[in-house]
């Protein structure tokens, strides 16, 4: 019985496995890499150059960096908390965790986070058949609080104030994920002056 064997045009990001598993063997793989269906990206994934969905680079983060969450800056963004436009999108992973190809583009910056930091609030974004993985709001917006050196105050502070005025906002979450990654006190003395 003959497997299904195209490429279906809402897949930005295909895996190697995926590609098996509808039946093309690593010959087919190789013709289609050749007539520019698709673009080898590692060892592990594949562009699909016909792909005509919306394309989002955090599609390629979840190419690169599999178990990877974007975060900081970049979930920032995504959840419309600032204005600023990161020059790479920011990537978290468990400390311990290896990262084995980094493209040139998009340009991934790779936060190695503690386990008890890493695992707290991963939510997976899913449209038809892609996917990444993002922290939710609330876990955002206290992990730039947290790193608020590094990123500096003033987009801090855009951060928290546009969470601040949502009307989805969950202020008990923010609180409780705040306390649990030692920055309960810091976050209160923000809310204080903000709210």
């Amino acid at each position: 019985m003959e497997k299904d064997t195209h490429i279906s045009n809402d897949q930005m990001i295909i895996s190697i496995e995926e590609l098996k598993a509808k039946g093309f063997s690593y010959y087919k793989i190789g013709q289609m890499v050749e007539q520019g269906i698709l673009i080898k990206l590692n060892k592990k994934y594949y562009e699909n150059t016909n792909f005509d969905g919306e394309e989002s680079d955090f599609y390629y983060a979840y190419a690169y960096v599999p178990n990877g969450v974007v975060c900081l800056l970049s979930a920032a963004v995504y959840y419309n908390l600032c204005n600023f436009r990161p020059d790479a999108i920011d990537v978290a992973i468990p400390r311990k965790a290896k990262v084995s190809t980094i493209p040139d583009w998009p340009e991934l910056n790779v936060c190695y986070f503690t386990d008890e930091r890493f695992d707290v609030g991963i939510e997976t974004i899913e449209d038809g058949n892609n996917r990444f993985r993002i922290y939710d709001i609330e876990k955002t917006v206290v992990d730039i609080v947290f790193y608020r050196e590094k990123i500096g105050i003033e987009e801090t502070k855009e951060v928290l104030t546009t969470y601040l005025h949502r009307k989805d906002r969950n202020l008990n979450r923010l609180i409780r994920y705040a306390e649990m990654l030692k920055c309960g006190d810091i976050m209160k003395k923000y809310l204080e002056v903000l709210v």
